[in-house]
């Protein structure tokens, strides 16, 4: 069988391929929309905040804080949820004073300080309420740390927040809370 040779290749034929300029644009073409792929991350970023600094607690890798977390309310009480850049913790509130929940945290023992039941009616969280020195407009810190459950969960609310509302919010917590079981009482 004879050997036919291949027919000369035009620009208008489709296995000529494209003229030689071609890889210069492509290359071009992907450079400008790997740029503008850059200039669009960057620009999203831009809008993103820093997450909220929080120490993580000791046993913040116990899934029953995962579960805590996931439960917990977007907003408490009109303060807008914020991003922390730690396991098991949650902020609400302004950046530069929110309130931080952190699960994991040792659970307290036999104390004298002040023993409280946040009683909704369907969910009883117990907590441990300390106060903090008064600052000069008489408000003070407050930290929450639940009382008979392990893993233990804090909730530190400071001075700015208590003297513009009441920390009723803690009611809100409870349904996440209650994921830890209780296993001793206020009283």
């Amino acid at each position: 069988m004879p050997v036919r040779p291949c027919p000369p290749r035009s620009s208008a034929h489709p296995a000529s391929g494209p003229p030689r300029s071609a890889p210069r644009a492509r290359r071009r073409s992907r450079r400008s929309a790997g740029l503008a792929g850059t200039a669009v991350a960057a620009a999203l970023l831009a809008g993103c905040t820093t997450p909220v600094t929080v120490p993580v607690a000791p046993a913040a890798a116990d899934p029953l804080c995962a579960e805590v977390v996931l439960a917990l309310p977007t907003d408490l009480e009109g303060l807008e949820r914020l991003r922390t850049g730690s396991q098991a913790t949650v902020a609400w509130g302004d950046r530069s004073s929110p309130v931080v929940l952190r699960c994991g945290v040792t659970p307290l023992g036999p104390t004298t300080d002040q023993c409280v039941a946040a009683d909704d009616g369907t969910t009883s969280i117990d907590w441990v309420a300390v106060s903090g020195p008064e600052d000069a407009e008489g408000g003070a810190d407050w930290l929450f740390t639940t009382y008979g459950r392990e893993p233990a969960v804090e909730v530190s609310v400071p001075a700015e927040v208590t003297s513009e509302r009441s920390t009723s919010f803690l009611l809100d917590l409870g349904p996440a809370i209650e994921q830890v079981e209780q296993t001793r009482f206020c009283s």
